[in-house]
């Protein structure tokens, strides 16, 4: 199957450099090119895009925005945004992965680290660009201080999953594969992909990402912040 890939930056010459990347890999293709937001959001419906590269900082709608507006519409279900960033650790950060991106990228990382994020987003599993760490996910989804309150309708949505859901989703949201939480609750790969499925089912979670989110936002799971 094809990736069929948007590029949603307003430099067009990185969009030009990003093209001819993504068009050099025999199991991808670039099916458009947007220069802020709005036409971003057109162009993933018109051109039935897999995974959207959004530069945050757009003219007139920003990336943020059009990933949430993305996110939102069940039209785009299929759709998966990565966010390209010149900073990786910043607020924008949080604030894309709460808007709906299954991950983030930054702008200085190598080319084939920008073409993995790609495949792995089109299969669901993005979360964090290979040079993140994974306590800045714990760090930043909770605003860098530890006191965030637990979000009573996400806290009761998890009512919703069995034990070994929730000793999963505590795995995921610590920003384990599947292979390393298998080993870790010694069950195989598939099963605990079947739990992984089953409570982004239940808790309504586009991918991983979203599953990290609301790991943190109910509770279950408390950053550490160091």
């Amino acid at each position: 199957m094809t990736i069929r890939v948007l590029l949603a930056d307003d430099q067009a010459l990185l969009r030009s450099a990003f093209r001819v990347l993504v068009d050099s890999e025999p199991d991808m293709e670039v099916v458009g090119e947007a220069s802020d937001g709005a036409e971003a959001v057109r162009l993933a419906k018109e051109e039935r895009a897999d995974v959207v590269l959004m530069d945050i900082r757009m003219p007139g709608t920003d990336g943020l925005a059009a990933t949430r507006m993305i996110s939102e519409d069940p039209s785009l279900a299929q759709v998966r945004v990565v966010i390209l960033t010149t900073f990786e650790v910043d607020d924008y950060v949080v604030q894309s992965l709460r808007a709906g991106a299954s991950g983030f990228l930054g702008k200085g990382s190598e080319p084939e680290e920008l073409l993995s994020a790609i495949r792995i987003a089109a299969g669901g599993e993005a979360l964090l660009s290979p040079a993140a760490t994974k306590g800045l996910i714990a760090r930043f989804l909770a605003q860098g201080d530890g006191t965030e309150t637990a979000d009573p309708s996400r806290t009761a949505r998890l009512e919703a999953l069995t034990v070994r859901e929730r000793e999963v989703l505590v795995q995921v949201a610590g920003g384990h594969s599947n292979d390393e939480i298998a080993e870790r609750l010694e069950v195989s790969p598939l099963t605990v992909k079947t739990h992984v499925n089953r409570a982004m089912a239940k808790l309504g979670a586009r991918d991983r990402a979203q599953l990290v989110v609301i790991a943190y936002e109910s509770g279950l799971v408390r950053p550490r912040v160091e």
